[in-house]
């Protein structure tokens, strides 16, 4: 599932080339017929992300995407290509340079349109974004310090934080040698404090990059040059691998439906 870096991207990306234009939307597949009947010839006014969400604001009304594990965005320019097989939705648009920009959207868990309540309400149950301007860490932290879940469990919440997903989870909690069954009333503000500077940092690098890149040049074989992706991070998907810091495999098991991955020796309980 895309994290919030990527949402952030893709929401910035469709502003460039939508906002202040007229925009067709049609849906080939038909399951979206309605809702594109209702926004085809406004005008875009802007695309947001707020962790795994994605808004483009058409007026009063609001597009709501949530891509969840099988939803992707295809983006081009020119004349888009023959609508074939579930294509739920399709933007068309002249582009900045004069030339038509389209996007497909396929497989998403949510593709819907919303008033601006019903978008408050859906922001209203989540944590803070770390992507987002002025996010307020500590309110996440007075969620995890009031339970006994497992903190690796916590972060994975959206209703403690919004954005977070199985790649920043496991590669947060390693950076800090925080064992991921930690409940979360241990961890203090001092250390969240840290955890979540961290994690904006990372996360705004994610947005840079387009990618995850969670370690240290000094932690990785190649020392130099861009980063491979076989040494882009410490724990996520390298099971049985020697811990990059202390040599111990690396474990995995499922938490909250999805693979947890963490060093046992770096990451004590």
């Amino acid at each position: 599932m895309p994290e919030g870096h990527a949402l952030y991207r893709l929401a910035r990306e469709q502003t460039q080339l939508f906002a202040g234009r007229t925009v067709h939307v049609t849906s080939p597949q038909g399951r979206f017929e309605a809702g594109a009947a209702l926004l085809d010839g406004r005008v875009l006014d802007e695309v947001f992300s707020y962790g795994k969400h994605l808004f483009a604001r058409f007026g009063g009304d609001h597009l709501h995407v949530h891509l969840g594990l099988y939803g992707t965005y295809t983006t081009g320019t020119g004349s888009p290509p023959p609508a074939k097989g579930a294509l739920r939705m399709r933007w068309e648009a002249d582009g900045p340079d004069g030339a038509g920009v389209w996007t497909d959207l396929r497989g998403p868990t949510a593709c819907e349109v919303l008033s601006t309540p019903e978008v408050d309400r859906i922001l209203d149950r989540l944590g803070p974004d770390p992507l987002r301007p002025r996010a307020d860490g500590t309110v996440a932290h007075r969620r995890i310090a009031g339970s006994r879940t497992a903190v690796g469990a916590l972060l994975m919440d959206q209703s403690v934080l919004a954005g977070v997903g199985n790649v920043y989870r496991a590669e947060l909690l390693f950076r800090h040698g925080v064992s991921p069954f930690r409940p979360g009333r241990q961890v203090d503000a001092e250390l969240w404090g840290r955890m979540w500077s961290d994690l904006v940092a990372l996360m705004k690098d994610g947005v840079k990059a387009g990618r995850i890149i969670t370690t240290r040049r000094e932690d990785r074989t190649r020392k130099r040059g861009p980063v491979e992706q076989a040494d882009a991070h410490y724990v996520y998907r390298r099971t049985g691998l020697p811990c990059r810091i202390c040599g111990t495999e690396v474990q995995t098991q499922v938490l909250v439906g999805r693979n947890l991955y963490w060093c046992p020796v770096c990451q004590a309980v």
